[in-house]
């Protein structure tokens, strides 16, 4: 009997999250990840570390729950908004019997979270100006009673859109007493009015997720937050492995999330959103290129023979995304060089 016999029969058939760094390639600028371009340095003292960490560190708790304007008993960390929806998962599901609902095209984690429980997943798809379909949702939700999570990204990845507030709203009023809706929001800091946190005050069937990751430039730290009721908060602290939080991790956290932490972070996001706006019009201009607006620090196009410029890209080291939309490719903002070059790549292409 072979190793991979012995293995869970959903981790058998289980087709991994194809994460950036798994099918990157190679090249010397790298907008398939939605990174920030932004390499911040920070210090720690190094000390301590002969200790476990505290699951929870109090300051970096009370420093997230300043930023989100909510109190700290609706703030959980983890590692990367990713450990996030596996607890929720964890928390609310039980395998082979939950389901989770998800609306496709978006980020791929949340089907593969579930996959690997051995969680159903019942696809909707948005509709084709990349909302809820609501009525399909309805239909969903009437047809499988064991939906327990219910999905929603916003700004979307990959289409960038932003997710009609009255929708969220809606969809979380008719599932009260049903189902978690789990509003992602990885990439609110470039869009902060779109932001649903108010509603927590409301709806204690809200879960969002947050993350270091972007625009605040720490993908590389793994530090991510969810912002949910109290009830749900602490569901989610059953299921957390213990000391989830690095000693480090707590210290850079906290100095991101800092009066001066956070005023580099914004003037980080402005810089980020005046190279979208460039690259947004350079393309724009191309024959045969559809830029879908965006709102996060990534653009979405769609063009005549996407896998053939996808290739060239590669080749001269210029390393983008291709997603599930037909014909699609997903472009993070980097600096205004990284852009420059990329948008005059295209051109080139597309010119000859």
């Amino acid at each position: 009997m072979s190793i991979e016999k012995l293995a869970r029969e959903q981790v058998q058939a289980l087709t991994p999250y194809q994460s950036a760094r798994r099918i990157g390639g190679s090249g010397d600028v790298w907008l398939n990840a939605n990174e920030s371009p932004f390499d911040n340095a920070y210090t720690v003292s190094g000390q301590g570390l002969n200790r476990y960490s505290s699951c929870q560190p109090d300051a970096l708790i009370n420093a997230y729950a300043d930023y989100a304007g909510v109190a700290t008993n609706h703030v959980i960390t983890t590692r990367g908004a990713d450990e996030g929806i596996d607890l929720l998962l964890r928390a609310f599901c039980e395998p082979n019997q939950d389901s989770v609902l998800i609306c496709p095209p978006t980020y791929g984690m949340y089907a593969v979270s579930a996959e690997n429980q051995g969680i159903a997943t019942t696809q909707v798809p948005l509709t084709a100006d990349w909302q809820l379909d609501m009525a399909g949702i309805d239909s969903a939700l009437e047809a499988d009673a064991n939906i327990k999570l219910i999905f929603v990204c916003s700004p979307n990845n990959p289409t960038g859109n932003l997710i009609n507030r009255d929708d969220i709203e809606t969809l979380l009023t008719r599932t009260q007493d049903r189902a978690i809706v789990v509003l992602d929001e990885a990439y609110i800091e470039f869009s902060p009015e779109a932001t649903c946190t108010d509603l927590l005050a409301r709806f204690e069937n809200l879960a969002i997720l947050r993350t270091l990751s972007k625009a605040f430039a720490l993908a590389g730290l793994r530090c991510g937050f969810t912002l949910a009721s109290p009830a749900i908060i602490n569901l989610m602290l059953k299921v957390i492995p213990p000391y989830p939080v690095p000693v480090p991790v707590a210290d850079i956290a906290e100095q991101a999330l800092s009066e001066a932490g956070l005023a580099r972070m914004k003037y980080q996001v402005l810089d980020l959103t005046a190279n979208r706006a460039y690259l947004q019009a350079g393309l724009s201009m191309l024959p045969g290129v559809e830029v879908h607006p965006g709102f996060g620090n990534y653009l979405l196009i769609t063009l005549d023979d996407a896998d053939a410029v996808f290739a060239r890209l590669g080749r001269a080291g210029m390393i983008v995304r291709q997603t599930a939309v037909a014909n699609s490719l997903r472009i993070s903002i980097g600096n205004r060089d990284e852009c420059e070059k990329v948008l005059a790549f295209i051109r080139q292409q597309l010119s000859e």
